[in-house]
């Protein structure tokens, strides 16, 4: 180092108070203001008893306005919901959230966007001492991808109804769900097919038309019922709460899924992106047997499944499959601590998802960096704010002392399942 530079340096110290980056050099706190970086709308809020660290928060899936009378959200979030900004900011936690470039399933985007928001947090405001991604849903793909990048800006992480299996399984299963569909009650041609669905395909006016009535149709139930079974939701053995509490809601958010969220990917991707050739669908005894009780016998039960196992001949081109490969599947190699929430009765992303994301981190030997805990919620994402919060306090405890959480701060009386909970394999593999 040159003396010139040293100087200058030393110059820039002195000038801001001891600190290259100081709390009060560019802005005086408490603040709140957005913009844009990079074409991505960003929000920053920080209190004026600022504790040091910072949340970077990751949002799921919005959905891409690609029909006539959509509008995108292009709102920039740092929370979940709104109501736990003030209590998080009276915490002395910055928050900060980013809407992304664009919506749909912008992963690679998302990754990019956060980062460069982090950036641009210390350049603005301060050099946090800690800086904790959070994210739900697809978020959790930015979240799981972001944490095994060498030199990433974060010092723990928050995943909470994520999406441990990857994205490849992941959509793979919204393409069993759309053969099921197809098998049972019939696709129509302009959708496309089980493995490629059209790619301006419209849910509400199109899918929605048919399905609605369907699910209307107190008959149909049954048929519904296979399909859950099949696909595995909300997770092999467990059972949902009775209609109307899961069902039909899980028909609707799957299905929308399987059809217009996955013609947006394939927009992106350049192609079909699911796949099922080492696909083997069946159901257990116990199943088949609960099905008998609806009207749906055995013999009907076995002709859906030679049905769905005749057609196990889905795949994907290379290119557009290796676009869902690196947005994004998982090598477990985290680099800093990762805490993982979900809910019992999760019908989009089954709570299966957290034990193959364990297993994939055990095969990378990360384990000491991995806690993961559930709630006996239902729904996706549909989480307390006492369980958001009491998880951001785990994680930040995480990362400032070192020490891993343990069943304890995840009491039972706010909802946590017991810590002997497993949960069971994915559906398929």
């Amino acid at each position: 180092m040159t003396k010139k530079v040293s100087l200058l340096i030393a110059i820039m110290v002195v000038l801001s108070g001891g600190f290259l980056y100081s709390a009060t050099a560019q802005i005086t706190l408490p603040t709140d203001f957005s913009g844009t970086i990079d074409n991505a709308p960003y929000r920053i809020a920080v209190p004026a008893n600022w504790n040091g660290v910072l949340l970077v928060y990751a949002h799921g899936y919005r959905d891409l306005a690609d029909h006539p009378g959509e509008t995108d959200n292009r709102t920039a979030d740092i929370a979940p919901s709104p109501a736990l900004e003030p209590i998080l900011l009276s915490q002395g936690y910055a928050l900060s959230g980013s809407a992304y470039k664009n919506n749909g399933w912008a992963v690679q985007e998302g990754v990019a966007d956060l980062k460069n928001l982090v950036g641009f947090f210390r350049r603005r405001v301060s050099r946090p001492s800690k800086v904790i991604l959070w994210g739900v849903s697809m978020g959790t793909v930015i979240g799981f991808k972001s944490m095994e990048q060498p030199g990433n800006v974060y010092d723990g992480a928050l995943c909470a109804c994520a999406v441990g299996g990857g994205a490849p399984s992941s959509w793979d299963a919204a393409g069993d769900l759309m053969l099921a569909y197809d098998t049972v009650f019939g696709m129509p041609a302009a959708w496309g097919t089980p493995g490629d669905v059209r790619d301006d395909l419209d849910f509400d006016t199109e899918v929605l038309a048919k399905l609605g009535p369907e699910l209307q149709n107190q008959a149909n139930y049954p048929k519904f019922e296979f399909l859950r079974l099949v696909t595995g939701t909300p997770g092999r053995g467990i059972a949902p709460p009775a209609p109307p509490s899961f069902y039909p809601n899980w028909v609707v958010t799957d299905m929308f899924f399987s059809t217009e969220a996955r013609a947006e990917l394939e927009r992106r991707a350049g192609g079909p992106v699911v796949q099922n050739l080492n696909r083997v669908y069946y159901l257990t005894d116990e199943e088949k047997t609960y099905l008998a009780t609806l009207g749906i016998s055995a013999s009907i039960a076995d002709a859906y499944l030679a049905a769905l196992n005749a057609r196990r001949n889905i795949s994907a081109p290379p290119a557009s499959r290796l676009y869902v490969e690196q947005n994004a599947r998982y090598s477990g190699k985290i680099l800093k601590p990762v805490l993982t929430l979900h809910t019992l009765y999760d019908p989009l992303v089954p709570v299966s998802h957290e034990r193959d994301y364990s297993f994939t981190v055990a095969r990378a030997a990360r384990e000491n960096l991995l806690f993961q805990t559930y709630t006996n919620g239902n729904g996706h994402c549909n989480f307390t704010g006492e369980q958001l919060i009491a998880s951001l306090t785990a994680i930040t405890n995480w990362v400032n002392t070192g020490v891993k959480p343990t069943a304890a701060n995840f009491p039972t009386q706010l909802g946590f399942l017991d810590s002997t909970f497993v949960p069971p394999p994915l559906n398929q593999p």
